[in-house]
């Protein structure tokens, strides 16, 4: 029988979503060896390329659905985009409305899921991750940097200008069912890191006058994505700070090709019911209709419309709408899933976390520095109240001087979190911590640091964002931010142990991934429920290792053999 064309597209993505090393760089059990490692990443940026016109790009495993490419409604359709039509035998389609605002246009609205235009290349995380995402970009634009690929960095960041002028603001990711939502706020982040690099615009009276007219934009739009996260669904009580929330209603679609999740869950607070919140499982059977049907819609999801909802069932049992709406909120957060908020952070919506107050926090600051620099002395003043209010209130509501620890706040019972997260280093990174907090702070380093790196918590619950796992852009947050608060001997530790670790998988494995054990210094991960697989490419990996090697002062050639390894941060 004859696979449909979007389906042999599918598994060649799949194929050609592990970044192959280049020729000689090492073979699966070989002794660590860093240059081979090195040779890997700088071959693997083309591999995790994606564009309109690359027919790869429109495939999306997560789902079962034919691709579509989405432009944004009253846009001529590009050439580009008819070209991709054509060669990939996808169909292209208009969004129904123009987006002013995350959720403007939402998913269910659209006949199909699919792929929305981006008018510039760009590198995708790897594996099942097939799209532009929010936060993985900020740490690739990075490594992108280090590796002196410029001109493909500054491609990201001008996609997502088109992103927040056509699509609302930064998305998760570039596939209508994330029309709902944003991710950690890095956009300024990436501004910066090629507005500040001299390679990115011509050094010439001419290029001198494109990057101040890119940078009047960027601050534009960046000031429209920011409104994103001070709407009122976004406020985490009266307490002033911010809160993860997706616009959205029931379970995701994207987790249509992991049909045990929601069931695990089910299955594991069944077993627990002392471990979790009252009011996340509703009775419901297994196939309703009728009535039954039309009252799980309302206290659940809706059968009726969503194939993910439908088989979210086990035990006599379905979860609530507010678990749906913690778990959207908790994608948001890109920690998916983990017990930070509750068993599978089931009270997400609950908490004004530590990590987006300090990205927003930074964000104000960026806005300030960026407004000083086009002469808006005005707006400048504007971020600095807004900064030193968000300051305020983060140590108002997040600072534990008893504990000596940043801690997310559950504002609806007025408290701090006792779980301890990476997270509570996010401070050092962003410019809130005081002196003598960040002191305290790196007293309590011993609570995540383990032989291969920075664990993500000191609890094992069995999900990814958890012990005994370590991830490239946590660590490098915690690392840059003991870099830049004077801890340097504490940086250049974990730096040297967490690339070692990568060194160690890449050796064991052939390949670079997304998560590792840091407790064992391996690649082997054991999932318990949620994503399973460790997935392979692995973009924010790759460049921080690259960057965690110029922390150290240690070489890292380039990709296209040019500059010096000079150190961008």
């Amino acid at each position: 029988m004859k696979l449909p064309y979007w389906l042999m597209l599918a598994a060649a993505a799949i194929a050609g979503s592990r970044a192959q090393a280049p020729e000689g760089a090492t073979a699966p059990g070989a002794q660590p060896d860093p240059a081979a490692t090195l040779r890997y990443i700088h071959g693997a940026w083309d591999t995790l390329t994606r564009s309109a016109t690359d027919c790869h790009s429109l495939v999306d495993i997560k789902v079962t659905t034919n691709p579509v490419l989405y432009i944004p409604a009253e846009m001529p359709i590009p050439k580009d985009a008819l070209d991709a039509g054509q060669k990939c035998h996808v169909k292209i389609a208009a969004l129904p409305r123009r987006i002013g605002k995350i959720a403007d246009v939402r998913p269910e609205e659209l006949p199909a899921e699919g792929l929305l235009y981006l008018p510039y290349p760009y590198v995708v995380p790897g594996g099942r991750f097939n799209e532009m995402y929010g936060w993985d970009s900020y740490f690739i634009v990075l490594g992108l940097e280090a590796d002196h690929r410029e001109a493909l960095a500054k491609d990201m960041v001008d996609n997502f200008f088109f992103e927040i002028e056509n699509y609302g603001g930064v998305l998760n990711a570039n596939r209508t069912y994330y029309l709902t939502r944003s991710q950690p706020p890095f956009f300024t982040s990436m501004v910066r890191a090629v507005y500040e690099n001299p390679a990115s615009f011509p050094s010439t009276p001419a290029g001198r006058e494109e990057a101040h007219a890119w940078l009047e934009q960027a601050y534009t739009l960046a000031e429209k994505d920011y409104s994103t996260w001070v709407r009122p669904e976004h406020l985490a009580g009266t307490t002033t700070l911010a809160r993860y929330y997706d616009f959205g209603n029931g379970p995701v679609p994207e987790m249509a090709d992991d049909s045990t999740y929601y069931p695990d869950v089910i299955r594991w607070m069944v077993a627990h019911p002392r471990e979790t919140g009252a009011g996340y499982l509703v009775k419901g059977s297994e196939h309703p209709a009728g009535e039954d049907a039309g009252r799980l819609a309302q206290t659940s999801c809706d059968v009726r419309t969503s194939r993910v909802c439908e088989r979210a069932w086990a035990d006599g049992y379905r979860l609530s709408r507010e678990f749906y709406k913690s778990d959207r909120a908790m994608r948001e957060s890109g920690f998916d899933p983990s017990f930070r908020w509750g068993p599978f952070a089931e009270a997400t919506v609950n908490f004004a976390p530590v990590c987006l107050n300090s990205l927003l926090y930074r964000y104000e600051r960026d806005l300030e520095h960026l407004a000083h620099l086009l002469g808006k002395v005005e707006d400048a003043r504007r971020w600095d109240r807004r900064a030193t209010a968000r300051d305020a209130a983060m140590q108002r509501y997040l600072w534990d001087a008893k504990e000596g620890v940043f801690a997310d706040y559950d504002f609806v019972h007025a408290r701090r979190s006792g779980y301890a997260y990476i997270s509570s280093l996010y401070p050092l990174w962003a410019g809130v911590a005081t002196r003598e907090e960040a002191r305290q702070m790196v007293a309590k380093l011993n609570l995540f640091e383990r032989p291969g790196g920075l664990s993500m918590s000191n609890f094992n619950s069995g999900m990814q964002w958890d012990e005994p796992f370590g991830w490239a852009p946590t660590n490098w947050i915690a690392i840059d931010g003991l870099e830049l608060t004077g801890f340097r001997d504490d940086a250049r530790r974990i730096a040297r142990n967490f690339d070692t670790t990568i060194d160690n998988g890449f050796a064991a494995d052939g390949t670079i991934v997304e998560k590792y054990n840091v407790v064992a210094r391996s690649a082997q991960v054991q999932v318990s429920t949620g994503y399973k697989v460790n997935q392979v490419g692995f973009g924010w990996t790759n460049s921080i290792y690259l960057k965690l090697k110029q922390l150290l002062g240690e070489p890292i050639g380039s990709g296209q053999n040019q500059g010096s390894d000079r150190l961008n941060i």
